[in-house]
């Protein structure tokens, strides 16, 4: 299926309006983080569990209340279990909740990083005990293998569990790690690389900063990497680290093939709002908020795109075509817009969103065809705020500017919406759905 018949509808219409008319650039990128937080930590008195083990009593407890009324998720009872699943997992035996300042939590991520160092020392008891040589792999899959580009900083033991649900052995994996990540995170990113041949740290590692061109560098780099790779991927894929995948690798692999060599992004007309982001050169300064440094907007205009690019915008989120992947790396007009996208806003979120509008590229998808929204494009399934009860039910996990963290009574949600991965998962909001979609996950490789 080409991308060119994906039409947007009146739901993404109203999606995409909502969103520019909505969200502006101080609520999504710059609002201030709550000092505290509420987060399941491991009771002092019981001793220290393994970080991805979760509350071992609890969630056989919450798998046995999501069968019973396993049937219910999805529905109107939804919110009910999951409220039981976490009232019995707040009165567990092993775990209590807490509420923690931003500096607990970080720390809280250091003892789980060292968790994850510990559990990849050795790699044969490793690989042997979370099943990585075991992954059955159908000729479908073998013949059309898939790459993957992973922005990671924190957070080992959910990096660990991404990478473990689309693990297989045929496709190629690339692991970028940002230079201020901790030692602990840095050596755990650096032994999964150690233990599974297929998976490597790319060869330039970038010091990230949010919304500025060094995050669309670091998929560059790994992108780099992977085309000089020995496996000829046919589609490469990027994943974050809250990001989880929702289908299997074979049927990822059924769903790629009916593309027939196009490309799977987002690629919308900037509303005006959305237009200052390029239009005025932006600045990397310090902020009193949550990334502490950000691209802030000059009064200095910027010239027209270069070759006379017309900027579409979308999200850093891509599904790329080998052919177009080797195509930008060696074109000219490429690398002018990336040197000209350099002092703007987020320009991951335009970038591609623009290049798969040229003419001549690879999967080339004409300016005049309709915006394809994050409803039509099925790279991530995100849930807004402010679109919930409207086009989507209601968030049953927590928010984080404006975008839900999934709760455990989304699981049906999520499997039949249709996309490929979703974003965002925290297994400190519910460890649960996590596991729930694991399990899934499993059953269909099987």
């Amino acid at each position: 299926m080409s991308q060119s018949t994906f039409v947007t509808s009146e739901e993404a219409q109203v999606a995409a309006r909502s969103r520019e008319n909505l969200q502006t650039e101080d609520d999504q990128k710059m609002r201030p983080p709550r000092s505290t937080q509420v987060l399941p930590v491991v009771s002092v008195s019981a001793g220290r569990l393994p970080a991805q083990a979760g509350p071992r009593q609890g969630d056989a407890e919450g798998r046995h209340l999501l069968r019973r009324g396993g049937r219910l998720l999805g529905n109107d009872r939804g919110a009910s279990v999951r409220h039981q699943l976490h009232r019995r997992l707040r009165a567990g035996p092993r775990w209590r909740w807490a509420r923690l300042s931003p500096s607990n939590a970080r720390s809280r991520s250091n003892v789980d990083d060292d968790g994850t160092v510990a559990l990849t020392s050795d790699c044969q008891t490793f690989v042997t005990a979370r099943g990585y040589g075991g992954v059955p792999v159908s000729e479908a899959e073998r013949g059309f293998p898939l790459a993957y580009s992973m922005v990671v900083h924190k957070n080992a033991p959910m990096v660990e569990r991404i990478l473990h649900a689309i693990y297989a052995p045929h496709n190629v994996y690339c692991i970028h790690y940002d230079q201020k990540s901790s030692p602990a995170f840095r050596r755990a990113a650096q032994n999964l690389a150690r233990c599974l041949p297929n998976v490597f740290i790319a060869s330039k590692l970038e010091s990230v900063e949010y919304a500025h061109i060094s995050r669309l560098n670091a998929d560059l780099n790994c992108l780099s990497d992977l085309l000089r790779s020995e496996v000829k991927w046919r589609y490469v894929i990027n994943l974050c680290g809250q990001d989880f995948p929702l289908k299997s690798n074979g049927e990822l692999v059924s769903e790629l093939k009916q593309l027939n060599g196009s490309n799977m992004l987002e690629s919308s007309r900037p509303s005006k709002l959305k237009r200052r982001r390029f239009s005025f050169r932006h600045e990397l300064k310090n902020v009193p908020y949550e990334y502490r440094r950000i691209p802030v907007k000059t009064a200095a205009p910027k010239d027209a795109p270069p070759h006379g690019i017309e900027v579409f915008i979308g999200s850093a989120y891509f599904v790329l075509s080998r052919n177009f992947v080797e195509h930008v790396s060696s074109s000219r007009v490429a690398k002018d817009f990336l040197a000209w996208s350099a002092d703007t806003y987020s320009p991951d979120e335009h970038f591609w969103a623009s290049l798969v509008r040229v003419p001549g590229v690879p999967g080339h998808v004409a300016r005049s065809e309709a915006d394809i929204s994050d409803l039509r494009s099925k790279t991530r399934l995100v849930k807004w705020n402010y679109l919930e009860g409207n086009l989507y039910p209601a968030c049953t996990g927590e928010h984080m500017r404006s975008v839900c963290i999934y709760g455990a009574a989304e699981l049906r949600w999520l499997l039949n919406y249709g996309h490929w991965f979703a974003n965002k998962f925290d297994p400190r909001v519910d460890p649960v759905l996590i596991r729930c979609l694991e399990e899934k996950l499993m059953e269909k490789r099987n």
